[in-house]
């Protein structure tokens, strides 16, 4: 088992510790794998992502730092370092191990303010967290709930907050499982170890984690909920911490500024604004339909009329270069229902290459195979039903060829 003094001291970012044994790179992805029989990297585990840093050799005359890229738990309980260098370490060597402070700094604020934000949503709705998540640019909870509404949420992160700004010690202990049983732990332990490492933010919480965490919640900085979403299992809420948050509200008032300016307005008026945009966009789109609907109908009702019946049929082929697939099949529902005994073989070639075969009902033929067989010869796929079927080409080249073949076939 690798000493994890992280468990005692989480700012503890330096270090000197001996390697018990060396995995190469050839062994596990590309990369050297080094165990250290103590560390204080913190491995990738309970939500929490690991460190990262270096490690270097005692020895006066030792060589340059090795990055460490990667921290991770093994199946046997110890630390492996994933580190990034032509050559490891021998086992056997005395290195010092320095922690990132800046990255291990920003994961405790995270981590304890995911232990604060989770604590308060029980303490005001009885919704507990039964997973947490710390990404590289935002952290998320997942809350056992059927619901939770805006107002819930405001006042959640309000108390986190406050609590935050109280700046309650946050301290770590270490009991039995026996004596956890009469803690009032928040959350119940999903282990059998004999001993529990407890987070104990003074009269507000305490649950078992064996992350790395503050020494006062004001360390935290602030607690920033961003969105709330629902998932299988409950509601998601996307919450940051600390500088996360500070830099976060500034990428957000200056996306909300550059919006407000498109509208020459303030940014408490984007809303407003962006619903009244998009009102106008779906009037615009619909009254765009209609007026496509309408082309499409004069278009059919000139091209029946311009077409002669042959063989008690009328077979109607064009191409359009102008026009993409939502209009030729609306064109050729329109010729198809307009009239009995039409066959429509249509194409459009503005952003690329689309067919629609169709035929009035009752019709003999198959617009499904004619489709493919002609598809098949350029290229291209698609299918459909007996009386109407669609599909697109990589290129142009033989299509209008491969329609007048066809309409001399059904012509007969």
């Amino acid at each position: 088992m690798t000493e994890r003094l992280y468990y005692h001291h989480p700012f503890l970012f330096e270090f000197e510790g001996e390697i018990t044994e060396v995995v190469r790179s050839a062994e596990i992805n590309g990369r050297h794998g080094v165990f250290l029989d103590r560390t204080a990297f913190y491995p990738t585990s309970g939500g929490q992502v690991h460190d990262t840093g270096w490690i270097s050799e005692t020895a006066a005359g030792s060589p340059e730092k090795l990055r460490v890229a990667e921290v991770a738990e093994a199946e046997d309980g110890r630390v492996v370092h994933y580190i990034q260098a032509d050559r490891p370490p021998d086992r056997g060597v005395h290195v010092r191990g320095m922690i990132d402070p800046a990255r291990r700094r920003d994961h405790m604020r995270q981590h304890s303010g995911q232990h604060v934000l989770s604590a308060a949503f029980v303490h005001l709705f009885n919704m507990p967290t039964v997973s947490f998540h710390m990404g590289e640019d935002s952290c998320s909870i997942d809350l056992e709930t059927e619901s939770v509404n805006a107002g819930q949420v405001e006042q959640a992160a309000l108390l986190a907050n406050q609590i935050v700004q109280e700046n309650r010690p946050v301290e770590i202990k270490f009991v039995t499982q026996e004596e956890a049983q009469n803690l009032g732990l928040r959350k119940a332990p999903r282990t059998d170890k004999d001993e529990l490492r407890l987070i104990d933010i003074h009269d507000f919480d305490l649950s078992a984690c064996g992350g790395t965490h503050v020494q006062g919640t004001g360390q935290i900085g602030c607690i920033l909920v961003r969105k709330t979403e629902k998932v299988r299992q409950g509601w998601r809420v996307e919450f940051v911490c600390g500088q996360r948050a500070v830099k976060t509200a500034r990428r957000d008032y200056t996306t909300l500024t550059e919006a407000a300016g498109l509208f020459s307005g303030h940014i408490w008026d984007v809303p407003q604004q962006v619903r009244k945009s998009l009102e106008e966009v779906r009037a615009v789109r619909k009254s765009g339909e209609h007026l496509l609907e309408e082309l499409a109908e004069l278009q059919a009702a000139r091209l029946l009329s311009d077409t002669a019946t042959e063989n008690d049929r009328k077979v109607i082929v064009r191409v359009y270069f102008d026009r993409d697939l939502s209009f030729i099949r609306l064109l050729a529902q329109k010729l198809t229902r307009l009239q009995g005994s039409v066959v429509a073989l249509l194409a459009g070639t503005s952003e690329h290459t689309s067919l629609v075969f169709a035929q009035s009902k009752g019709m003999p033929f198959d617009m499904n195979a004619l489709l493919k067989a002609t598809l098949n010869e350029l290229g291209g796929r698609g299918g459909g039903s007996k009386d109407l079927a669609q599909g697109g080409a990589p290129r142009a080249d033989g299509l209008e060829a491969a329609l007048e073949n066809l309409r001399i076939q059904l012509r007969k």
